[in-house]
């Protein structure tokens, strides 16, 4: 019984110590404010900001490509 509380005392010691995980966590709280902070400043719609510059930019383009594509009579 001694001997499981020592490993176990001694596991937690070590535990207690390692800080691996906790730059990866805080890795992930950075990108999630940067996520809200994009949204934020451009917005979530494509009806306003540069959501509808892509969209007009994505359509124009389309019709570009379509009008390359298609053949001439």
């Amino acid at each position: 019984m001694l001997q499981f509380y020592i490993k176990i005392t001694e596991e937690l010691k070590r535990l207690r110590k390692d800080k691996d995980g906790v730059v990866s966590f805080e890795y992930v709280i950075v990108a999630a404010c940067i996520v809200a902070a994009v949204a934020a400043a451009f917005g979530t719609s494509t009806s306003t900001g540069i959501g509808s510059v892509l969209n007009a930019s994505l359509t124009s383009i389309g019709s570009a490509v379509t009008s390359a594509v298609t053949p001439a009579a």
